[in-house]
Formats: structure tokens, sequence, C-alpha cells
């Protein structure tokens, strides 16, 4: 998962087992940002990603290019997964 995406998620109301796959990710330093590894099923995959929808700038809030692009990414590979 992006580093955008997982301060993102940070700041948001989770269920319990989106809040313990995030804290338990471990953190991986790349270039100037970082990546968080999350072990947990492709179930709680989609759910984390459903809640960071605002990330690509809807509800009126302005999209912030960088944010908008790790969402992209975290969902190409959330979409990679087995059902």
């Amino acid at each position: 998962m992006p580093g955008k995406v997982a301060d993102y998620l940070r700041t948001t109301e989770l269920e319990g087992a989106e809040r313990a796959a995030l804290d338990q990710g471990m953190t991986v330093r790349r270039g100037q940002g970082y990546t968080l590894r999350v072990s947990a099923v492709p179930a709680v995959h989609r759910r984390l990603l459903a809640r960071c929808q605002p990330l690509d700038g809807g509800q009126g809030l302005p999209a912030v290019p960088a944010q908008h692009k790790a969402r992209r990414e975290y969902e190409n590979r959330v979409s990679a997964l087995a059902p």
C-alpha cells in the first residue's frame, strides 16, 4: 500500500480488522516516500480501498495528483489479488 494511502487511512474511522491490518503493516522506505506492507485477506484490502475513495477528488474535494496516483496504484494491486 502506498504511504499516501496509508497516511489517509490512519486519519479515518476503520473497523477492527482494517485497523489491525494497518497497525501490523511493515514500513518499507522507497525514495522520498514509503510503502506499507499489509498482510490481510483480499476482502480487507477491498474495504480499505473503498474507504480511500475521497483521494480521487469526489464529493466536492479537490484531487491532489500524488494522492490520486497512490490510490490508483493501490487499486491496481488489489484488483490483481485472487478473490
